[in-house]
């Protein structure tokens, strides 16, 4: 039984090996014969226009300022409009105010209250002097149409600034 499996194998392996493969060398040599693809050209490299960065007195803005060089003043040296860092943080206050949503009103004994809705779709009541927004936004004033807020923003060299901003209804 042994004898017969194994020549049944070597049987199978010599009948492989024996077969016509003219017409696939045939075929290789065709593809081989075959003019190139040209390549298309590649495309102009064009040289970027040059600018020349004028300083005209100011400091280089690739060297780090010494201690040396005076410091100029801030707003908050200055005075006006600063957040109250005491002050504890509102729920609101951790949303953009682009995410916030106004869907209405609510008058209860002569309080106007807003009703905003937040991206995840819970709904907040609040009324003027309360806090929301990421630029310590307060509400100033409540309507039917809107919720107006006073924000205090950064102007980029320590101080604030007051800047109003408002929430209508509906808006997105």
């Amino acid at each position: 039984m042994r004898r017969c499996i194994i020549y049944l194998g070597l049987l199978t392996l010599a009948a492989c090996g024996d077969q016509d493969m003219n017409d696939l060398r045939d075929y290789v040599a065709q593809v081989k014969a075959r003019p190139p693809i040209p390549l298309s050209a590649l495309p102009e490299v064009k040289q970027p226009e040059t600018f020349l960065y004028e300083s005209r007195g100011r400091r280089d803005p690739f060297t780090p300022q010494t201690l040396d060089q005076p410091m100029t003043p801030t707003l908050a040296s200055v005075g006006g409009p600063k957040p109250d860092p005491n002050r504890p943080r509102e729920e609101l206050e951790s949303y953009s105010l682009d995410t916030l949503r106004m869907v209405g009103t609510l008058e209860q004994e002569n309080q106007m209250w807003g009703l905003v809705q937040t991206s995840d779709g819970t709904i907040h009541r609040v009324h003027e002097g309360n806090y929301m927004g990421l630029n310590y936004g307060r509400i100033v004033r409540i309507s039917e149409e809107k919720i107006e807020l006073v924000e205090l923003v950064p102007t980029g060299n320590g101080g604030y600034q007051e800047s109003p901003a408002a929430l209508g209804i509906g808006e997105e």
